[in-house]
């Protein structure tokens, strides 16, 4: 508004001047100085107007680059939901599979083994799967197994590698209760969540079977976080049977297909999980406070 003003301050002087033909040259100087500084000042803001313009530009710019990202972020999350949904339809049909017994020599090897070790793991004969309980398996919200977890595995290696066993398909899941994760340790350590914790727990019981040259063509291995409880999550002692890592014994003998897809599988579970969760927003997965 001031600077309409001026703008007529200076209009009116030009008309009074070409009225009467006469001025002032102290008052022509000052007529002259004004319009001077208000051409000054458009100039500022149509170089202000530019400089918004350019600025608007990139933001448009931007933003299509991040939509681009959205889309190639979208892709990725359904191609791992697809890997995630095949390890789930492997496990639920390897689970169906156990029903049929292993060799009772074989069966007999576990019980003896789980017998022996009943602190530190359980032997379900009816599915040949073996348990670890992970409150005796890993340290509180860690995924580091204990020197007794390493010791027993150790043991249950020789068995898994008896010339008989040597080629069975071995599928391995980890699970944890449905309190939510809130160590710091266990976050930073790249545990955000149950998703992750339960994942990469199986992975360490992977890891050091093939340790004892266990072949990891054999293997699956995959977190289901607190998706499949055998127990109430309501009380202590039902949380404690969650947090396990069961590995399945599956009595068939490893094809090249299946070895190809056990090997693959177990590079991309931890992955797949993980991104199910980023894609879920799950808030109730389990804690590391009692893991």
């Amino acid at each position: 508004m001031r600077d309409v003003k001026r703008w007529l301050s200076v209009a009116a002087f030009s008309v009074s001047l070409g009225l009467t033909g006469c001025v002032s040259s102290s008052q022509y100087k000052k007529v002259q100085a004004e319009r001077n500084q208000l051409q000054q000042e458009v100039d500022s803001a149509r170089a202000e107007a530019d400089d918004y313009k350019n600025q608007l530009g990139a933001v448009s710019e931007d933003s299509a680059n991040k939509d681009e990202q959205i889309t190639a972020l979208s892709s990725e999350k359904s191609d791992l939901q697809a890997q995630l949904d095949e390890i789930n339809q492997q496990y639920a049909e390897a689970l169906e599979r156990a029903a049929n017994p292993l060799p009772p020599e074989l069966t007999q090897q576990l019980a003896e083994f789980a017998s022996k070790n009943t602190e530190i793991l359980d032997f379900d004969q009816s599915h040949g799967m073996v348990k670890f309980k992970s409150d005796v398996s890993f340290a509180p919200g860690s995924v580091d197994l204990t020197p007794k977890a390493k010791e027993a595995i150790t043991r249950l290696s020789r068995i898994l590698n008896d010339q008989g066993v040597k080629g069975f398909e071995l599928m391995i899941a980890g699970h944890t209760d449905a309190i939510p994760v809130e160590r710091a340790a266990t976050i930073k350590a790249g545990n955000r969540d149950n998703w992750y914790l339960s994942a990469h727990r199986a992975i360490a019981v992977g890891k050091a079977l093939q340790k004892c040259e266990v072949s990891p063509s054999r293997m699956a291995m995959v977190g289901y976080a607190d998706q499949r409880p055998v127990a109430s999550n309501a009380t202590d002692a039902g949380r404690a049977k969650n947090r396990r890592v069961e590995l399945l014994i599956l009595p068939v003998k490893a094809t090249t297909a299946s070895a190809e897809w056990m090997n693959t599988g177990k590079h991309t579970a931890r992955k797949a999980t993980a991104s199910h969760h980023e894609a879920t927003a799950r808030t109730d997965e389990g804690s590391a406070l009692n893991k």
